[in-house]
C-alpha cells in the first residue's frame, strides 16, 4: 500500500511559529501603513479613525504590548467595521490588563474586514458572550496571518476565536484557550479556513480544538489539531455541515468521548492523520461519525491514517452510525475496551472499504479489527486489497467475506 506516509504534516509546527520559536513572532511586514507608537490609548485612537476614514493599514510597534484596561464597545479595542490591517513585528502583543473587568480582545462587525500580521492576542475573556481572544460577527471577515491567538477565555463558545462570518487563519497559532462551552480553540457557525497553522492544548467542555454548528463550512489544510482536552466529547475537532481536511493531523487529544473528531455533516479528508486520540469515558478513540436523518452524516477518508486511538468501550478508531468510507486508508493499532477495535459500526451505519487496512487492532471484548451491529452494513470490496488481518481476539463480528 501506498499514500499512507503523512509526510505532508512534517513542520507543521514551525511554520506556525515564530523564529524564535513563540506564535506570531515571526519578523513583521517593512512597514507599509500608519506608525502607532507603543500606547494602548494611541492604538484605540487610530482605529477609531480608520473606522471613520474608512479604513487604514495600522503599523503596530515591535517589541510592544498594547495593554487594554477597559472594555470599549464590544472589546478592548474598538470594534471593527471598515477594512483595518494590523501590522505587528517582533514581540508586538495586544493584551488585556490582568486586573481589569473581563473583556474580549477584538470584536469585528458587519462590513469590518480586520486583517491581523505578526503579532499576539492574549487574555481577553468574556463574561457572557463567545469569543474571549476575537469575535467575528455575520457580515463581518478576519485574517490572521503569524498570529498567535493565545490564553484567552470565554465564559460560552470560542476561547481563542468565534466566527458568525468569514475566518482565514494561516500560519499561526491557536494555543491554550479556553471555552465553558464549545470550541476551546476556535467555535464556527461561519465559514472557516485553517493554512500551515496549529490548534493546540485547547479546552472546552465540548468540541476543545475546533466546534461548530449546523452551516458552518470548515476547510483545513497542512495543519494540525493536537493535545487539545475536552471534559465531555470532542477533543480535537466537530464537523457540522460541510468540511474538508487535507495533509493535516488530528492528534494527542482527549476527551470522555470522541476522542479526535466528530463529523455531523458531509466531510471529505485526504492525506490525513488520526492519530493516538482517546476517548477516556465512552465510545469513539479516533473517528465518530454521526447518526442522521432523513440524510445521513458522511465521512469520506483517502490516502489516511487511522492509528493508535483508544476507546474506553466501543470504536477504537472508527465509530461509524452513518456513512464511512475509506480509500487506501489504514485503522491499524487501536483499541477498545469493549467491542470494535479498529471499527465499530453501528445498526444505523454503512461502512465502505476499499483498498484499506485494518490491522492489529485490539477489542477486549470482540470484534478486534471490526464490529458490525445487526442492522448495520460492512462492504470490505476485497477484490480492490481491502485486508483485514491480525487483530485481537477476532478479525471480525458480522461482516461479510470477513474472517478470522
Amino acid at each position: 500500500m501506498t499514500g499512507l506516509a503523512l509526510t505532508a504534516t512534517i513542520g507543521v509546527a514551525a511554520s506556525a511559529a515564530g523564529a524564535d520559536g513563540r506564535p506570531g513572532a515571526t519578523k513583521g511586514d517593512h512597514p507599509t501603513g500608519i506608525p502607532v507608537p507603543c500606547d494602548a490609548d494611541k492604538l484605540i485612537a487610530a482605529i477609531t479613525l480608520a473606522n471613520a476614514r474608512g479604513g487604514a493599514v495600522l503599523d503596530l510597534a515591535k517589541d510592544c504590548t498594547y495593554l487594554l484596561t477597559a472594555e470599549l464597545d464590544d472589546a478592548g479595542l474598538p470594534t471593527i467595521t471598515t477594512p483595518i490591517t494590523l501590522n505587528g513585528g517582533k514581540h508586538t502583543i495586544i493584551k488585556r490588563a490582568a486586573a481589569v473587568d473581563p473583556f474580549r480582545i477584538l470584536a469585528v462587525d458587519v462590513g469590518g474586514d480586520l486583517t491581523l500580521k505578526h503579532l499576539t492576542v492574549t487574555g481577553g475573556q468574556t463574561d457572557g458572550g463567545d469569543g474571549g481572544g476575537l469575535l467575528v460577527n455575520a457580515g463581518g471577515r478576519a485574517t490572521l496571518k503569524h498570529v498567535g491567538v493565545v490564553s484567552n477565555v470565554s465564559d460560552q463558545n470560542g476561547g481563542g476565536v468565534a466566527n458568525s462570518g468569514t475566518v482565514v487563519v494561516e500560519h499561526s497559532s491557536i494555543s491554550r484557550n479556553i471555552a465553558a462551552v464549545n470550541g476551546g480553540g476556535v467555535y464556527t457557525t461561519g465559514q472557516l479556513t485553517v493554512r500551515s497553522s496549529r490548534v493546540d492544548k485547547n479546552t472546552a467542555s465540548n468540541a476543545a480544538g475546533i466546534g461548530s454548528a449546523p452551516g458552518a463550512a470548515i476547510r483545513i489544510e497542512h495543519s494540525s489539531i493536537t493535545g487539545n482536552q475536552a471534559e465531555n466529547s470532542i477533543g480535537g475537532m466537530q464537523l457540522e455541515g460541510v468540511g474538508y481536511v487535507a495533509d493535516s493531523k488530528i492528534a494527542d487529544n482527549t476527551a470522555g468521548e470522541t476522542g479526535g473528531v466528530a463529523v455531523f455533516g458531509q466531510t471529505t479528508m485526504r492525506r490525513v492523520g488520526i492519530i493516538n486520540n482517546t476517548a477516556t469515558d465512552f465510545t469513539a478513540g479516533g473517528l465518530f461519525v454521526a447518526p442522521g436523518l432523513p440524510v445521513s452524516p458522511v465521512a469520506v477518508l483517502e490516502d489516511s491514517r487511522i492509528e493508535g486511538n483508544t476507546a474506553a468501550t466501543d470504536g477504537g478508531g472508527i465509530l461509524n452510525a452513518g456513512q464511512v468510507v475509506l480509500r487506501r486508508t489504514s485503522v491499524a493499532g487501536n483499541q477498545a475496551g469493549e467491542e470494535g477495535g479498529g471499527i465499530f459500526n453501528s445498526a444505523t451505519g454503512m461502512a465502505t472499504l476499499f483498498t484499506s487496512k485494518v490491522v492489529k487492532n485490539i477489542a477486549v471484548t470482540d470484534g478486534g479489527g471490526i464490529f458490525n451491529e445487526v442492522g448495520g452494513t460492512v462492504n470490505l470490496n476485497t477484490a480492490t486489497g481491502t485486508i483485514v488481518a491480525k487483530n485481537r481476539p477476532n478479525n471480525c463480528v458480522n461482516v461479510p467475506g470477513c474472517s478470522g
